[in-house]
């Protein structure tokens, strides 16, 4: 392990779980600390055991075995001890000791006015009270770390009593002093100095916590390591409360691929995509498609001039190698794409176009006439690689297993104000004219399964689709009723998904192109 080294810690558990909208269940915090374990972190804080029950319930699940780390050791949130009592009769102090956490953070007071005005007491008392926390915590065999809240706040009222407050930590027996910009209020160029000038004043290791609240978590994180810090606190995603806390990932890229810093075991950075996306599955979040590093957009590429320059040399417009952080480069179909576009795409959906110049220039054509005309290949992978596929076969008839004589749409509206949609779609499939109708929830749905009842006689395997996203959108420069309407279809048959897209001034005729892609794109890529 590394932690000896240099200190990555994640508290996605405890600092994150404090953004809007998560709540992680005792269950959900076992998966995501099972996860981070996954991409080499060194410690990873479980939450506050004895002040959240849920907290409680995780430290003794974990110790009882439900937990196994490979990489990482778990670690106990709390606080000093409360002003004028002993540390030992402290519940708060004593329920750390239980969670049976072979790491301790604890959190104290660093700045005078939060001493003062917050805690209400004297600042040797504060004092105090960090050195007989953690003299306890150690003498039961505890590793401690001391997160300096308010720390840069702290410094520009008094730049000395932070100093004191790590000085005593250490004496103590704490590992590390860590410096919190609890408000989120500083930037990169500060953050260096402050830390730099401790560094030389202070006998203690430092680390680093900040929040995001200016947008720059992760480059105070950088500007500190830079300074001198050796431990660096984040949370996956960035998750927390305001504006968030440093993205761990970003930090971790930062550091590896960046500063050069061995910071993670052989192999972990290229899972942190994965683990990133998984984490945000857990928290119910949608991940971050623009997210540094891991976003699926991270490596991805709209301009025909950057394709071009890709086609010679990916390193032109990427800053490093996708594949480093389990990510992967993207060409976007827009109509700002050029003839390396479409042939780089092709390659990526495993289309060879290079010696068909005459379908790269058609396929440009028709996606710019398209884009113009409100089409949009930029999210419909599978409907882009049918367009290309069409082009590649020459319109040989292997490319349509099935036609459609046509498709009709009832709605109707029922005395007791139900609505039932009745659909109707006559095809053509292996050899055979079939009609079939179906009810459904609404035009969509209901055409869905109209034609995939028509077809499974022929086609079996289409009884695995499933239609698991739809999207409509009114496209600009129209308005009202006679606008044009944009509509994206998510399928799947289980194993797979594919978006396809349909454009028409009637939405279920837009609806039905979509649809129809995506039954074919289905059919000539099963297998």
């Amino acid at each position: 392990m590394l932690t000896d080294d240099f200190h990555v810690f994640d508290t996605t558990l405890r600092d994150g779980a404090q953004r809007e909208g998560i709540s992680y269940s005792v269950a959900d915090k076992l998966a995501v600390a099972r996860l981070l374990d996954q991409i080499g972190v060194g410690f990873i804080e479980g939450g506050w055991p004895g002040a959240m029950p849920k907290d409680t319930e995780f430290f003794a699940r974990a110790a009882d075995g439900e937990l196994v780390l490979k990489h990482a050791l778990l670690v106990a949130f709390g606080a000093t001890r409360k002003p004028g009592i002993r540390a030992q009769d402290d519940p708060q102090v004593r329920a750390l000791l239980e969670s049976r956490a072979p790491v301790v953070t604890l959190v104290a007071k660093s700045s005078v006015w939060h001493v003062a005005e917050a805690l209400r007491t004297t600042l040797e008392e504060n004092l105090a009270m960090v050195r007989d926390t953690v003299s306890l915590l150690r003498s039961e065999g505890r590793r401690v770390f001391v997160d300096c809240e308010h720390f840069f706040d702290g410094y520009k009222l008094d730049p000395d009593y932070g100093v004191r407050l790590l000085d005593t930590a250490a004496g103590a027996g704490a590992d590390v002093g860590v410096l919190c910009d609890t408000n989120g209020g500083m930037l990169p160029m500060g953050v260096h100095d402050v830390v730099d000038d401790v560094r030389r004043r202070a006998g203690i290791r430092l680390g680093i916590h900040t929040q995001d609240d200016t947008g720059c978590a992760v480059a105070n994180t950088l500007a500190a390591v830079d300074a001198g810090a050796t431990h660096v606190q984040g949370t996956a995603n960035g998750y927390g409360e305001r504006a968030g806390n440093a993205n761990l990932f970003s930090v971790l890229g930062g550091l590896v691929t960046k500063m050069g810093l061995d910071v993670l075991p052989e192999g972990c950075l290229a899972e942190m995509q994965r683990v990133s996306h998984a984490i945000a599955e857990i928290a119910n979040l949608t991940p971050d498609s623009h997210a540094p590093y891991v976003g699926t957009a991270a490596f991805a590429h709209k301009a025909g001039l950057h394709a071009s320059a890709i086609k010679v040399s990916p390193e032109m417009y990427n800053h490093l190698d996708p594949a480093v952080v389990g990510n992967t480069q993207r060409i976007l179909i827009t109509e700002m794409a050029g003839r390396a576009s479409v042939e780089l795409k092709s390659a990526e959906l495993g289309l060879d176009v290079s010696a068909r110049p005459e379908v790269v220039s058609t396929v440009v054509e028709h996606v710019k006439q398209r884009e113009a005309a409100g089409w949009s290949y930029e999210a419909a992978d599978a409907s882009f690689e049918l367009l290309v596929g069409d082009e590649l076969a020459a319109d040989d008839g292997s490319r349509q297993p099935f036609t459609v004589e046509s498709y009709r749409v009832l709605v109707e509206r029922r005395e007791d104000g139900s609505a039932v949609t009745e659909a109707t779609v006559k095809v053509h499939a292996a050899g055979q004219r079939v009609i079939s109708t179906e009810e459904g929830n609404g035009p969509v749905n209901a055409l869905d399964r109209a034609l995939r009842k028509a077809l499974t006689a022929a086609f079996p395997r289409l009884a695995d689709l499933e239609l698991t996203d739809y999207k409509v959108r009114i496209i600009p420069g129209r308005h009202g009723t006679d606008a044009i309407t944009r509509v994206l279809i998510e399928t799947s048959d289980r194993e797979r998904e594919w978006t396809t897209v349909g454009v028409h001034g009637n939405v279920v005729e837009a609806s039905w192109l979509a649809l129809h892609d995506a039954v074919r794109y289905g059919l000539l890529t099963d297998g």
